[in-house]
């Protein structure tokens, strides 16, 4: 069988499609999987040393202003999109999927749309509680939307392409038991990382380290200008490859409220600080944040209240009541999905077949 992902943009969208492809080689050995990015995107460093081959299209994203500099640039990724979807169907026809699987990012319009052109089965993954752009306007020609969050259904016009499977998460994620010594402090504003929230984390980390209780490990992101440096029990690095470990290891988590994220933080079964980015589509990341606030699994404090202090006082009020660190933890855990990939295999291979026996 051969099976074509597209995603980018960040690696929540990414990581995602590379669970569901390991769920797909651990099935099937002999399979064949390509993944569809954006050139220059993330994906370009974290799916080939997943073990998986990357093709890239130029995409961009549409912005919301009359402006001339935005006009402008829409002209431009209108134009790009048009020559997306003739990219893509050169690379579908050379490829050959059975089935097209997109976990987000603009890159998976022109591939799916192409795809659903072409008559190939295609599955759409939606990880937030709220659907975002490409996803709404893929909503009527996909044959199934997956989605992560439980409730989200009168969000849809098609309720019939609906399931609601979780989020997956990479292997690695488990619930485990802080290392003895001082208590870990796990801060990152996702792959690419925030300026706004970076530049909280030079004082946050001379709190850290004056105060000496805990341990701050910060992933400052790809697109950061915050350099990596390490003192006796603070350390900042520009990309966590063992995010898997390390978010296990920690006692608490500072970080934004992406899908992909909060997934991993239930997989692990981690107590969290969110600090959703108030810069996306529809206030998704507040909405997601919310959801893990109301069952006890988070505190929410929002970026025009994030302070390098606010952030420290939260952290060290958490850290200090180790009985509430237990029961945010135990509550993240309730929430994870551990079949997550193993349900979406499910529907891409009813998807495919549903396709040909008509």
């Amino acid at each position: 069988m051969r099976f074509l992902f597209a995603c980018g943009g960040s690696g929540g969208h990414v990581n995602p499609a590379i669970a569901i492809a390991s769920e797909l080689r651990s099935l099937f050995p002999d399979c064949a999987i390509l993944f569809v990015g954006g050139t220059g995107n993330v994906e370009t460093e974290i799916v080939p040393r997943a073990g998986f081959t990357l093709r890239t299209i130029a995409v961009d994203n549409l912005r919301r202003s009359i402006s001339p500099k935005a006009i402008a640039h829409n002209i431009r990724a209108s134009w790009l999109t048009a020559t997306g979807l003739l990219k893509s169907r050169r690379i579908l026809r050379e490829f050959r999927p059975d089935a097209v699987i997109g976990t987000g990012g603009y890159v998976c319009y022109p591939v799916l749309r192409s795809a659903a052109s072409m008559g190939i089965p295609t599955v759409l993954h939606e990880s937030n509680v709220m659907p975002g752009l490409t996803t709404r306007m893929l909503e009527r020609c996909v044959d199934a939307i997956l989605l992560g969050f439980p409730g989200c259904e009168s969000r849809y016009k098609l309720r019939g392409k609906l399931v609601t499977t979780g989020t997956p998460v990479r292997h690695g994620f488990t619930a485990m038991e802080s290392a003895h010594g001082a208590p870990l402090v796990l801060s990152t504003w996702g792959s690419l990382g925030a300026k706004y929230m970076n530049a909280q984390i030079p004082e946050f980390m001379r709190l850290a380290e004056a105060d000496g209780t805990f341990r701050a490990l910060h992933a400052a992101g790809t697109n950061s200008d915050l350099l990596p440096c390490r003192s006796s029990n603070t350390e900042i690095v520009r990309y966590i490859h063992d995010m898997p470990t390390r978010m296990s290891e920690a006692s608490l988590v500072i970080c934004r409220a992406g899908a992909m994220t909060l997934s991993e933080l239930a997989a692990s079964g981690t107590p969290s600080i969110l600090v959703p980015s108030a810069f996306v589509t529809a206030n998704h990341q507040e909405a997601n944040a919310r959801e893990f606030e109301r069952h006890g699994a988070a505190v929410v404090i929002l970026e025009r209240d994030a302070t390098a202090q606010t952030l420290f006082d939260a952290a060290k009020r958490l850290l200090s009541d180790p009985e509430l660190l237990r029961r945010m933890g135990e509550s993240a855990k309730a929430l994870d999905n551990p079949d997550a990939s193993g349900k979406i295999v499910g529907e891409i291979l009813r998807a495919s077949e549903s396709r040909r026996r008509t």
